[in-house]
């Protein structure tokens, strides 16, 4: 909520699907192709050329309406969505309307505060994508590339259940994350596999009724999203305190401004005048065929997540961060496989790994240390070969080279000091050169022994176990 207003939040993810070929043709729909050379006469819609369905497509609908426990259509129509611009060769675009593949679902989306919200799915149809405007390749012309044209797409629209900038960005990222668990798309927002449109209203808090909506279109970032949103928010309230109307309207985002600005006027349903599509049949789905699907139906994160709570008796928490990603619960399950202990390796995944991939902006698709790497190093913390510290700098070394932690722990000599009689030794001369700290540690002020252990811990450069370092000054201060 912002002050005495409310947001009300809903978004339409376009999903480009991971075929080898477009939606309606044989055509490639890799990326990076010069322009239009990926477009055959079925793309450019020349006469005569008529479109076949791409079972693959229908298939990749239905896991994803599997995923989401989703009503999932025994019928469903291809129609076509009327409207001209210079990159859509047809001056119609092929989708559903009436109806669509996949109906109502839901879909649990994890806050940053830890709580879940289960938010409505209205539907998700799929549709050809267009091709794009080049603006920046000509001096005084705008080109059209027609690569883009056809490729498949599964539209994702939720109910406006979300009273957030924050919550949408969340909605979007889990969306991202469940379709490139269940390997439909590959998830790549700068290539624009993945492009969101917000559909944003304020109203007072505690009024029921919707206030008038703007919609956002093609926002590429989870970052992206919540500052575009939050802008369009304070912009709708600001508008209303100061007695105006919020206009009905397509907007666009600005990044490099922080602002969004208007495109054009609002477009109905009946501004497109929709019809079924002549050329293709209606799509009917065989019990067979929804069998065969749910056949290859990956683990889900919320099935994993309750498996990673039972098996590796993890807290909740920790298993919600391991499980909100593909990457990292398959790096997760496959470094305690090989015989991990799955609390520590859950804590260094989430904390150093997760830093180090920050720090250089990558994903846990791109950890250049391998689960067997991690899995040696979590043993040698576990045989109390490494202190957390010494295991820190091994952890460096693996980073940034191909060596195996035993090689880095005796090219350093990091072996953790273990030996009681070397410790004796070592704590003997802390107490000897720290009188003061000595005798107000045996005054009562046991808290100053951690003083002393660091002193020992700093001698060694890091290399004695703490706790036999904390034993023995108990011991020889007679504590």
């Amino acid at each position: 909520m912002t002050g005495s207003w409310e947001p009300v939040v809903g978004i339409e993810v376009h999903v480009q699907l991971a075929t080898r070929s477009k939606i309606f043709s044989s055509t490639s729909v890799e990326f990076g192709a010069e322009p239009n050379t990926r477009a055959n006469l079925i793309d450019l819609a020349m006469p005569g050329a008529l479109p076949v369905l791409n079972e693959e497509v229908v298939s990749m609908a239905v896991k994803f309406g599997l995923a989401i426990d989703a009503e999932i259509a025994e019928t469903c129509v291809f129609d076509r969505k009327n409207y001209f611009y210079p990159d859509l060769p047809k001056g119609y675009q092929i989708s559903q309307f009436e109806s669509p593949i996949v109906g109502r679902g839901q879909l649990p989306v994890f806050l940053e505060d830890g709580s879940v919200r289960d938010i409505g799915i209205t539907r998700a149809h799929l549709e050809e994508d267009a091709g794009k405007s080049v603006h920046d390749r000509f001096a005084e012309s705008t080109g059209i590339d027609l690569n883009r044209a056809g490729t498949p797409l599964l539209e994702i629209v939720t109910e406006p259940d979300m009273r957030s900038a924050a919550e949408a960005a969340a909605c979007f990222k889990q969306l991202h994350s469940l379709v490139s668990w269940l390997g439909i798309c590959d998830g790549n927002l700068a290539e624009g596999s993945m492009r969101c449109d917000a559909n944003v209203s304020v109203r007072p808090v505690g009024d029921k009724t919707f206030g008038e909506r703007t919609e956002i279109k093609n926002i590429n970032s989870f970052r992206f999203v919540e500052r575009a949103l939050n802008y369009e928010i304070e912009r709708q309230i600001d508008i209303l305190e100061h007695g105006g109307e919020v206009v009905r309207e397509t907007r666009q985002y600005d990044a490099g401004r922080d602002m969004t600005f208007s495109m054009r006027s609002k477009e109905l349903s009946d501004d497109y005048r929709y019809f079924p599509d002549p050329d293709l049949l209606p799509l009917r789905l065989s019990t067979a065929f929804l069998d065969y699907v749910r056949s290859t139906m990956p683990e889900l994160p919320q099935q994993k997540l309750e498996r990673f709570v039972e098996d590796f008796t993890l807290v909740r928490p920790v298993a919600v961060r391991l499980t909100r990603d593909h990457d990292i619960a398959k790096f997760y399950e496959t470094t305690v496989a090989l015989g991990a202990d799955p609390q520590i390796t859950a804590n260094w995944l989430l904390g150093e790994v997760a830093a180090a991939l920050n720090r250089e902006e990558k994903g846990y698709d791109d950890v250049p240390v391998s689960p067997q790497q991690l899995a040696d190093l979590m043993k040698r913390i576990e045989d109390k070969t490494l202190s957390s510290s010494l295991a820190k700098e091994v952890f460096e070394g693996m980073w940034s080279s191909d060596k195996s932690v035993d090689e880095i722990i005796e090219d350093r000599g990091l072996r953790q000091l273990s030996d009681v009689d070397e410790l004796r030794s070592l704590v003997e001369s802390v107490i000897n050169e720290h009188p003061e700290q000595v005798e107000q540690v045996r005054g009562g002020a046991t808290k100053v022994i951690g003083y002393l252990v660091g002193q020992v811990m700093k001698t060694s450069q890091g290399k004695a176990d703490p706790k036999k370092v904390n034993d023995l000054l108990r011991r020889l201060l007679n504590i």
